[in-house]
This record gives structure tokens, C-alpha cells and sequence, in this order.
């Protein structure tokens, strides 16, 4: 299999009122690669964003079933990451405006 880039990783960030209030206590979500670890993703961010991460919680999401008529679909799996930076670091400059 091909190595995973930084950017390969991270797919994009995950923009809703829950994940905004956690900034607060410097806390990002992102969706990422669903075969990444927790060591890549920590990596990954850090070459990013330029941040020093202290850690990382991740989760798997089921797609749903879903249907219309008598054709029947899948939604894509995911997985999300909630990066959570140092005490010492920056903050990640692309969600600054979002507040």
C-alpha cells in the first residue's frame, strides 16, 4: 500500500457548534483517513498546522443505510479525530476567523 502523506491523512476539519465550543479548550476535530493511527494523525497535524499536540482521540462512524424507492445505499464510513494541542502551543490559524 502507499504511504500516507500529511495531507493524505487529514481530510478535512470538522465544522460544527460542538467542535466549536471544544476550541475553546484547545480542542480541533478533523475527519481523517480511516486507516490512519493515532501517531499519524499526531504527526500529521503537527507538520501541518505547526502545532505541538499532547493528544489524540479518535472514532469510527458507521455509514448509514439509506434508500430511495427500491434502490438501497450506503453512506462512506468515516473516522474522526479530536486533536488536542499543548498548553504552550499556538492555536491552529485557519479556525481563528470562525469564532
Amino acid at each position: 500500500m502507499k504511504k500516507l502523506t500529511a495531507y493524505d491523512i487529514i481530510r478535512k476539519p470538522v465544522i460544527t457548534e460542538k467542535s466549536m465550543d471544544a476550541m475553546a479548550d484547545r480542542k480541533y476535530t478533523f475527519l481523517v483517513h480511516p486507516s490512519a493511527n493515532k501517531v499519524e494523525i499526531k504527526k500529521a497535524v503537527e507538520e501541518v498546522f505547526g502545532v505541538q499536540v499532547e493528544d489524540v482521540k479518535t472514532m469510527n462512524t458507521l455509514g448509514k443505510y439509506k434508500r430511495m424507492g427500491v434502490h438501497v445505499g450506503k453512506r462512506a464510513d468515516t473516522k474522526k479525530a479530536i486533536v488536542t494541542l499543548k498548553a504552550d502551543s499556538k492555536t491552529i490559524e485557519f479556525f481563528d476567523n470562525m469564532n
